[in-house]
């Protein structure tokens, strides 16, 4: 048994089949890629993940727990984060504000800048928010306003605020979209970091196949909407139903 486990997933749109039958098991302390072509499913499959999409029929469970039909609070209570493709960040606050939001949210769920029980209560969260800027290597920027900050630079910080949470499983969506190839280095290079240093799963999804190679355990092929084939990276390369997929014929 994974740590995320989809069982028999079907989603429709209409006339379209977007999931079909879909099964997925993600273990626990992996990073497991989801790839595909435009159009495979890979999006509408990450949103069931979090809930944020009824599936039609089918189970997804983390840590033994249905995810289907909890609110994003709920999911995120459950040790569950999601990096988006397009960084979240606050462009208004400052690195270390945004930092403070998911501290502040985490201790009693409230939202409110500056919401400190004291002078002390203020410099502890200001401590562990140094601590992962610090890890992420951000913390001499933590004055610089969030729109201020290159793209690779603002997903540091949403992964950043991520991951002062504490979850138990990282969805990444195309973390590397838009990026340079340098950013995109660096962000392979902290993600590897992260996976060394933390108790923690990663489900991505990614088109660029540099990226993909470069971090995953195990990878899930999608063809509209049906998993072609499930191995390890090593095996996926050159596979002939992969370059069908993509290629549009046999190899």
């Amino acid at each position: 048994m994974g740590i995320l486990e989809v069982k028999d997933v079907n989603k429709r749109f209409g006339g379209l089949q977007a999931l079909g039958d879909v099964n997925l098991s993600v273990k626990e302390n992996t990073v497991h890629a989801i790839i595909g072509p435009n159009g495979a499913g890979k999006s509408t499959l990450l949103n069931c993940l979090v809930g944020k999409l009824m599936p039609d029929t089918g189970s997804v469970m983390f840590a033994g727990q249905s995810v289907l039909g909890r609110k994003p609070y709920e999911i995120n209570q459950m040790g569950i984060s999601r990096v988006f493709q397009t960084p979240e960040i606050f462009g208004d606050l400052t690195v270390m504000e945004n930092m403070m939001i998911p501290l502040l949210a985490k201790r009693d769920g409230s939202f409110r800048m500056h919401a400190y029980e004291s002078v002390e209560d203020e410099k502890d969260l200001r401590g562990e928010a140094e601590t992962m800027l610090t890890e992420v290597k951000l913390l001499d920027k933590q004055d610089m306003l969030g729109s201020s900050m290159s793209r690779g630079d603002k997903r540091r910080l949403e992964m950043a605020m991520c991951l002062i949470q504490r979850p138990k499983l990282l969805l990444l969506d195309e973390p590397t979209a838009g990026m340079a190839r340098a950013d995109t280095n660096n962000t392979i290079d902290l993600l590897k970091e992260i996976k060394e240093k933390r108790d923690i799963t990663m489900c991505i999804i990614e088109h660029d196949m540099h990226v993909v190679f470069s971090l995953a355990d195990r990878i899930t092929v999608l063809a509209q909407g049906t998993p072609l084939v499930e191995d390890t990276p090593e095996n996926i390369k050159g596979h002939p139903k992969v370059k069908e997929a993509y290629l549009g014929e046999a190899a």
